[in-house]
């Protein structure tokens, strides 16, 4: 019984502290202390200045064989590609509007890693966690926008532009930062005190901002709309993508922190970026807000579910 106990503790204070700060952000906009002007200010800030020096403080004082762990990145890449492809098939039979398709299959696949990811690998692991998922984040964001792109394009029977892809990937904040921080811990040079006291205050602001934000730009009065392909984008996010990546990553011999990187990434809810690149491309913006509001809310319970399991076998 104390054993399930300790489970239980540990699942709860990994996906705990996501859900209260969420919940904080919600009922904070709801009374108004804060606006929408704040949450995009916020979100700006977090994307642009705040989460891309966090990881560079996190790799570039790491040794980079403990931060450069080439196979976990290509394992998660290759079960990238094999869930976005079964997706579209799934997306085809399916979703009855082909506009619609693309739409569903990226918020099939593509997790909130910069931000619910990294805060489930924070508290699960501390800053061990943070190092492992830093340099995954980084490459597999760029799998996510090439992959979005692809899918949200045939739906919308618009061209991909090559070169409007290639640039927002070099000029991604987040893919910024992690690459300037290799060198410096390829070189094993020791950062100043300056940068790494300066970096710590960018740590601690820069996920309960951003969850803060998430939870306040949550709009539940949309999800009487567009409920089927709804439930059906969130159930293969939240149950079909962590079981290929958690099974998957079991087979070929993950264990402790490696699986539980993988299982906390792939299970979080579905990227807030989603949304925009959805009404950018002129699809379903409503259907992509939808996603994201569920899943936000339904990876709280699947990813504790998970973690029990994991932590029952021992392999996390």
């Amino acid at each position: 019984m104390s054993d399930f106990l300790n489970i239980l503790e540990f699942s709860f204070s990994v996906t705990g502290p996501i859900f209260v700060i969420l919940a904080l952000g919600v009922w904070l906009m709801r009374i108004g202390m804060l606006t929408d002007a704040f949450v995009e200010a916020g979100s700006r800030l977090v994307f642009t200045v705040a989460l891309p020096a966090l990881l560079f403080i996190s790799i570039g004082k790491t040794r980079f064989e403990a931060a450069a762990n080439f196979d976990l990145v290509a394992f998660g890449a290759v079960a990238t590609l094999t869930t976005f492809l079964v997706l579209e098939g799934v997306a085809r039979r399916w979703v009855a509007q082909p506009a619609d398709r693309g739409v569903v299959v990226q918020g099939g696949f593509r997790s909130n890693m910069g931000i619910v990811g990294l805060a489930y690998c924070v508290n699960a692991y501390g800053e061990a966690g943070l190092v492992a998922a830093s340099l995954y984040l980084g490459l597999i964001t760029i799998l996510f926008n090439i992959l979005a792109v692809i899918t949200l394009g045939r739906a919308q029977h618009t061209q991909p532009s090559v070169g409007r892809l290639v640039k927002g990937i070099v000029t991604n904040p987040i893919i910024i930062g992690i690459v300037l921080a290799l060198p410096v811990s390829w070189s094993g040079v020791a950062l100043p005190d300056l940068v790494v006291q300066s970096g710590q205050y960018f740590a601690n602001l820069t996920l309960p901002l951003a969850l803060l934000c998430t939870g306040a730009s949550l709009d539940f009065k949309r999800l009487r709309l567009e409920s089927r392909n709804t439930l059906l984008a969130s159930v293969a996010k939240l149950v079909f993508v962590p079981l290929v990546f958690v099974l998957g990553g079991v087979a070929v011999g993950f264990r402790g922190i490696d699986l539980g990187v993988l299982l906390l990434m792939s299970s979080t809810p579905t990227a807030a970026a989603s949304y925009v690149m959805v009404r950018a491309m002129g699809g379903n913006a409503v259907l992509a807000a939808n996603i994201i509001a569920v899943t936000t809310l339904g990876s709280i319970l699947t990813t504790s579910a998970a973690i029990m399991v994991l932590r029952g076998f021992g392999l996390m």
